[in-house]
């Protein structure tokens, strides 16, 4: 899975891509092989002011299947790398399940089968 970290406004060092990298395996690792790219972009709006200001954007690249994006905003970068992560890993299981209901069954298959379903007797 190729993984690219760039940070904007800030030196990213080794320490926060490691982590990064670390959490974007850990979430993203049983659907590897339907993932093109990941792009994770970090940065601090307000700079050395301080504030509720660190932000995670996550793109991930799905093959057949839309882009996911996630953004999270914090003050402590760490947490927000992790919040990203998190909600990347479930929001692309979603997106790769609709994927697969849609391939296996088709978009009339789909249909077909829950009119019948809701159909009384």
């Amino acid at each position: 899975m190729n993984v690219d970290i760039q940070s904007l406004g800030f030196p990213t060092t080794d320490a926060i891509s490691d982590h990064a990298k670390r959490r974007l395996h850990f979430v993203l690792a049983r659907h590897t092989d339907r993932i093109a790219r990941v792009s994770m972009r970090l940065g601090d709006c307000n700079g050395p002011r301080g504030g509720v200001d660190k932000f995670c954007r996550v793109q991930v690249y799905l093959i057949d299947a839309p882009v996911v994006v996630i953004h999270d905003v914090g003050t402590d970068l760490y947490e927000v790398i992790d919040r990203a992560a998190d909600r990347v890993g479930r929001t692309v299981v979603k997106h790769l399940d609709r994927s697969h209901t849609f391939v296996r069954h088709g978009r009339a298959g789909a249909a077909a089968n829950l009119a019948f379903e809701a159909s009384p007797g």
